[in-house]
């Protein structure tokens, strides 16, 4: 509907950007409507439309925004969202960014929400930036009651992309939830009296106007933009809550079927569940799975991997919360992989690629499930390893501290000898998980070399290179020809005629080992291996 809207207002429908952001190393991951336009905003890339409105799928879990702890505790934080925008790249400006969102809120025709629930704020002004009169005459005459807008400062009503650069005010559109949402720790809160804008979680922002009009430098002084922009944002499940009358995100259709596939694979009743975790204070273990399995399958589906630092090492922390509250239900068994055709059968119909991806999608989350029921049961065993032999069953606090001593790991080890210096064994003259001739052998044979046993597990084989069939006198002067395949890849230009310097001359292996290439430099073994003609 929202997509409808404003493809009739004459906006270009773009279809959402991936959530690995492109040529933009300062996002973790895509987390807002403008990412895929920011380009457009600072001047960079011309398209051939200057209005424009998408749903983008956006993942707020590290960095800058992290609602990742938030999930299951809230109504509204998830860590996969959708985002509905409009944009205007120096086309049309306040008044017609406010006429439009005023009349998609308000219209029988469209949303059809109720004027007396509807809060606007504006920018009050502050830290020699002006108020924002404009929007607030603007809002006037759109059809809002004076008493129901509201002037904040520059957290709350004020832009910026960065330090410098494009900047300017913002009104927010909010939304009465009533005093069921409420979180009721104050009496007025409690007893529905509190008052916008009360944060206790009953007026719920629903859309935010930005209203690019200033460049700041790097002194700090705002000038005028030559063509102002606008860019605005509303989150799809809060706007789905509002029109389904439902107090909570994940009381819509679009978490409903996931919290009930996820009460299946647990075992569990997802109402009675929600009920007992929300009576003991508890995050809602079904809806962290629900939302955590919509966030996992997304970024597999874009090209993100379970990872120890970065963008990967994210999704291994979605995917083991999830993993861990499925275990606080009940669930020791690998589950949360079947979470994913549920995913695709609700979100293929906006997102067909997810129907190609979800094989992978769901082969790669038991993978990780499986290590990490492995290192649980590792860990456990540790941990009850030092009750069994602290007294009391009582841990002293050394015993948790890093570098502690490990009672798991120790060993005896044979002393160092006294009074003379260890003979130190000679270099190999190759490696062991090589299966090759004698040196002695291969200078009487013209043959080439044996090579490594394509059986051996340890062996990365690089048959592109072969000695000369010439005889010769020292093992020191042996020298290598490139393999016709290797000819027409230097001819290509992708890898280098010369032998790198740490190649084996001396080695009657004329494959390269894994166990060789440790040695060795890693830049050099990335050179060769990179293109894939040594494997």
């Amino acid at each position: 509907m929202f997509l409808d809207f404003f493809v009739q207002k004459g906006h270009r429908e773009v279809h959402s950007s991936s959530l690995l952001p492109a040529n933009d190393p300062t996002l973790l991951f895509t987390n807002a409507g403008m990412n895929q336009f920011k380009d457009v905003f600072l001047g960079a890339e011309k398209r051939d439309y200057t209005r424009a409105t998408s749903s983008q799928k956006c993942v707020r879990a590290g960095g800058k925004h992290n609602d990742l702890e938030n999930v299951g505790f809230t109504n509204r934080h998830h860590t996969f969202f959708e985002m509905l925008g409009n944009f205007s790249f120096g086309d049309y400006f306040k008044q017609e960014a406010i006429a439009y969102a005023w009349e998609l809120v308000t219209s029988p025709q469209w949303y059809a929400m109720a004027k007396d629930k509807l809060y606007v704020t504006i920018f009050r002004g502050e830290a020699g930036v002006p108020r924002d009169s404009e929007a607030y005459n603007l809002w006037l005459k759109a059809g809002v009651e004076p008493e129901r807008i509201f002037e904040l400062g520059m957290k709350e009503n004020f832009w910026q992309m960065g330090d410098t650069g494009p900047c300017g005010p913002c009104s927010e559109i909010h939304y009465d939830m009533g005093v069921e949402s409420s979180d009721k720790k104050l009496p007025e809160c409690a007893a529905g009296e509190c008052k916008f804008p009360c944060e206790c979680g009953r007026y719920v922002e629903i859309w935010n106007l930005v209203f690019m009009q200033f460049d700041r430098n790097s002194e700090g002084v705002l000038n005028p933009l030559p063509k102002p922009s606008i860019d605005t944002g509303a989150g799809l499940e809060r706007v789905a809550a509002v029109l389904q009358g439902v107090v909570s995100n994940y009381d819509t259709d679009l978490f409903v079927p996931l919290i009930e596939r996820a009460a299946k694979l647990t075992g569990k009743q997802s109402k009675e569940t929600e009920a007992q975790e929300e009576k003991a204070h508890h995050a809602g273990s079904l809806r962290v799975i629900a939302d955590h399995s919509r966030a996992a399958t997304f970024l597999i589906s874009d090209g993100i991997l379970p990872a120890n630092e970065g963008r990967g090492y994210v999704l291994r922390k979605i995917i083991r919360r999830a993993i861990r509250h499925g275990r606080l239900l009940g669930q020791t068994q690998p589950f949360l992989y079947k979470m994913v055709d549920a995913v695709v059968k609700e979100m293929a119909g906006a997102y067909p690629e997810l129907r190609d991806s979800a094989a992978r999608v769901a082969r790669i989350i038991e993978g990780e499930e499986t290590r990490f029921a492995n290192t649980v049961a590792i860990g456990l065993a540790r941990l009850q390893a030092l009750l069994d032999a602290a007294p009391e069953g009582i841990l002293p606090g050394k015993e948790m501290r890093p570098g502690s001593p490990r009672p798991w790991k120790s060993r005896s080890r044979a002393p160092r000898p006294v009074g003379r210096v260890a003979r130190r064994r000679p270099p190999r003259r190759y490696s062991r998980h090589c299966r090759t001739r004698s040196l002695k052998a291969t200078a009487r044979s013209s043959r080439p070399t044996a090579r490594c046993s394509p059986s051996s597990t340890t062996a990365r084989v690089c048959a592109n290179w072969q000695p000369e069939s010439r005889a010769r006198s020292s093992s020191t002067t042996r020298r290598f020809t490139p393999s016709p395949a290797a000819r027409l890849a230097i001819r290509a230009g992708s890898i280098r005629a010369t032998t790198p310097w740490w190649w084996p001359r001396s080695k009657a292996c004329t494959r390269l080992c894994r166990a060789c290439a440790r040695t060795k430099s890693p830049r050099a073994t990335r050179s060769l291996w990179a293109t894939g003609w040594s494997r």
